[in-house]
C-alpha cells in the first residue's frame, strides 16, 4: 500500500467497527471517503491477524457445555446457478460458517467456513476438541456428518445428544421465502451422558440471527454477497473477534472473552487495531 494512502489507526478502528455493524464496504468507502481497495485490503490484514490471534488465545478453555450449528450464506452465485453463471471461481456456490457457542459464557471458540460436508465436519470438530481442556456436553442438530466428526475427534471422552427437528409441510401462505414450520424436536442420545435438560442448540441459533444480523455479507433477499470465499472467512474473523473481545454481552454484562477467562479487560476497537498492527510488525519481521 502507498503509504500516503495508509489508514491512521482511529481510521482502521472506524471502519472495523462499520464492518461489525453490518455496512457494506461500498457504504463503508462513501461514509469515511476511503477508497474501496483501501478498505478491502484491511479487511484482508485484519481477517488474516484476528484469525491468528483467535487461534492461538483460545486455547485451554474450560468450557461444559457447547452447542453447534451452522449458518448458510454463499459466494459469487447460489449452487443452483454455478453452472450457468459467467466464469465463476472454483469457490463459487453455496458456503456455510460453523460456529461453537459456550453456553454459560457465551464464547464462540471455534469456526470454520467452507461446505457442509463430512470433512468440513471433521475439520470443524477437530478444532474444537483441540481447544477444550476436559469433558463436554455437546449438542448438534441432526446433521449426519456431526456423528463420525465427533466420534474421531472424541471418541467417547464426551457427552453428546443431537437435537433433530421435525418440519411440517411448507411455510406460511405470506411468501415463497417463509421457511416451513418446526413441528417438533427429538433428543437423541449419541455418547455418554448427557444432561436431558441442556439439550439444545437455541444458543448457536440466536447467535446465527446476530451473526446474519451484524455481516452484511449474510443478509437474504439483497445483493449483498461474497464475491470471494477468503474475503467471506476474513469478514468472519473480524466479526467474531469483535463478538468475543469487544461487544458486552446483555446478559453478562461482560464480553464473552471476559466471562471465559480469556482476558481479564474489557476491549475496545483501538484494541482490536492494536492486534491487526502487532501481527503487521511481526510479519514485515
Amino acid at each position: 500500500m502507498n503509504p500516503m494512502n495508509k489508514l491512521t489507526s482511529a481510521k482502521r478502528a472506524e471502519i472495523l467497527g462499520m464492518m461489525v455493524e453490518g455496512m457494506s464496504l461500498r457504504a463503508i468507502a462513501r461514509l469515511t471517503g476511503a477508497s474501496k481497495n483501501t478498505i478491502v485490503k484491511l479487511l484482508e490484514d485484519a481477517g488474516e491477524a484476528f484469525s491468528d490471534y483467535q487461534d492461538r488465545h483460545l486455547r485451554n478453555l474450560t468450557c461444559k457445555r457447547i452447542q453447534v450449528d451452522e449458518i448458510w450464506a454463499f459466494c459469487y452465485a447460489k449452487q443452483k446457478n454455478v453452472e450457468t453463471a459467467k466464469a465463476p471461481p472454483a469457490d463459487a456456490g453455496d458456503l456455510w460458517t460453523w460456529t461453537a457457542i459456550d453456553a454459560d459464557t457465551k464464547l464462540i471458540p471455534s469456526f470454520y467456513v467452507g461446505r457442509r460436508d463430512s470433512d468440513a465436519a471433521h475439520l470443524f470438530i477437530s478444532d474444537l476438541a483441540g481447544r477444550l481442556t476436559s469433558r463436554v456436553q455437546l449438542t448438534s442438530d441432526g446433521h449426519k456428518p456431526y456423528l463420525e466428526a465427533v466420534e474421531a475427534s472424541f471418541g467417547a471422552d464426551i457427552d453428546y445428544a443431537m437435537l433433530v427437528k421435525i418440519y411440517g409441510g411448507g411455510g406460511s401462505s405470506v411468501g415463497r421465502y417463509s421457511p416451513a414450520d418446526c413441528v417438533g424436536a427429538i433428543p437423541q442420545r449419541v455418547e455418554g451422558r448427557p444432561d436431558p435438560k441442556h439439550i439444545s442448540t437455541s444458543y448457536a441459533e440466536r447467535a446465527n440471527l446476530s451473526i446474519r444480523m451484524g455481516s452484511r455479507r449474510l443478509t437474504r433477499l439483497t445483493n449483498a454477497f461474497s464475491k470471494k470465499a477468503a474475503n467471506h472467512e476474513h469478514a468472519m474473523a473480524i466479526y467474531f473477534m469483535h463478538y468475543n473481545f469487544v461487544r458486552i454481552h446483555q446478559t453478562l454484562r461482560c464480553t464473552p472473552a471476559m466471562a471465559a477467562g480469556v482476558t481479564p479487560k474489557l476491549w475496545e476497537l483501538t484494541d482490536m487495531v492494536r492486534v491487526l498492527e502487532d501481527w503487521e510488525a511481526n510479519k514485515i519481521e
